[in-house]
């Protein structure tokens, strides 16, 4: 089995694998990470099974078998310091390289680039997701549109069970949890529409829970920006509330939102706990304040 991966991923037929199709640079080094880690095990995977078929094969019951009968046979230095030393040196490596991975990809560490990072702050409902775009003053309902090039950080909480926000050919996925704003940076490095979803079972619609992301130039997002401002309705607190509500949705967008709807959705629930955000993060978006988004 593992040989059929390798070999499927080794002659390109991942068209259907989107995890080995990143779009992005967090996701394409979590692919290296995960080729380099299956590569590393068939090392041993693939000889063992190998010698499990000849071993079977060979000393199988039968007449005339050539094999040689040693039932006194009980210890070699040298296999077993093969089969002891190739392991070892593989966990060591595979523990080293992991744990370099593991810092490197911590979800809450800025992306370098020479451009602006946008903020989109996440929040998991019963059975939708919530986008609020704080520098821009807009909102949308399982509907994202981000620029290419652009480092995009999620700030990401839950007004429903927890759940987990995912876009695959992106990065990998972080938890949404009620009282929580847990921190995610990604990047599209090209134009296309990428598959997004909650990972997490949450109740009878959960499987609803996938959305698109668009990832365009500039140009395009700021026109986008515009259109929605002017022919959205307002994202009200009446509205908000009917949102909260268990049912899945269509595609929605909103002109404008309710200042601090995001801070207000982490910190009813009474948690101080606000993963990978500070104090200043955790305020209302300056954005937002100036244009009076408080309907």
């Amino acid at each position: 089995m593992m040989f059929a991966l390798l070999l499927l991923a080794a002659t390109g037929c991942t068209e259907n694998i989107i995890v080995l199709d990143p779009k992005g640079p967090i996701a394409a080094q979590q692919r290296d990470l995960m080729v380099f880690s299956t590569i590393l095990c068939s090392i041993v995977i693939v000889p063992v099974l190998i010698m499990t078929a000849v071993i079977i094969w060979r000393y199988r019951d039968k007449k005339g078998r050539a094999a040689k009968y040693t039932p006194n046979w009980e210890h070699s230095t040298k296999l077993e310091v093969t089969w002891w030393s190739i392991p070892i040196a593989i966990i060591l490596t595979l523990g080293i390289v992991t744990a370099k991975a593991t810092y490197a990809l911590e979800p809450s560490k800025p992306l370098a680039s020479d451009r602006e990072t946008l903020v989109v702050q996440v929040t998991s409902l019963d059975w939708k997701w919530l986008f609020q775009y704080p520098e821009q003053g807009i909102a949308t309902i399982n509907e994202l549109k981000i620029p290419e090039d652009v480092p995009i950080r999620f700030e990401i909480t839950a007004d429903s069970p927890m759940n987990s926000f995912w876009i695959p050919q992106l990065g990998g996925q972080m938890y949404a949890m009620s009282g929580m704003a847990m921190k995610l940076h990604l990047q599209a490095d090209e134009r296309g529409t990428y598959w997004g979803s909650g990972a997490n079972f949450t109740g009878k619609d959960f499987a609803k829970m996938v959305f698109d992301v668009e990832a365009t130039t500039q140009e395009e997002f700021d026109e986008w920006v515009r259109h929605v401002k002017a022919a959205s309705p307002a994202l009200t607190m009446d509205g908000y509330e009917q949102l909260v509500k268990p049912a899945a949705s269509e595609a929605k967008t909103f002109s404008s939102f309710p200042e601090g709807l995001f801070e207000m959705t982490v910190t009813k629930y009474a948690s101080s706990h606000h993963h990978g955000l500070s104090a200043k993060e955790q305020q209302p978006a300056e954005g937002n304040r100036s244009k009076g988004h408080h309907h």
